[in-house]
């Protein structure tokens, strides 16, 4: 639900209109009788990705990092034969 509050009013209770907007209301501040901004929620955050965590699940082939055939590096480089 949307309630729309003075600048006055807004300033005068910030601090509780930040509260009601992280619990998921959409507060709008008004200046002069137009609304000018809106106080939503944030998403949270992704959470920060630790290294290591795959470590042991994959497995590499042997000679995965040989060269590339002839032809196939032509193909990729944009040379014909």
């Amino acid at each position: 639900m949307k309630r729309a509050f003075n600048m006055a009013e807004a300033k005068a209770h910030l601090s509780h209109l930040v509260d009601r907007a992280a619990e998921g209301e959409e507060i709008v501040i008004a200046k002069h009788g137009r609304p000018r901004a809106r106080l939503v929620p944030l998403t949270p955050a992704k959470p920060r990705r630790t290294p290591g965590q795959g470590k042991g699940r994959i497995k590499l082939l042997r000679g995965w990092d040989a060269p590339l055939p002839d032809d196939v590096l032509d193909a990729f480089e944009g040379r014909s034969r």
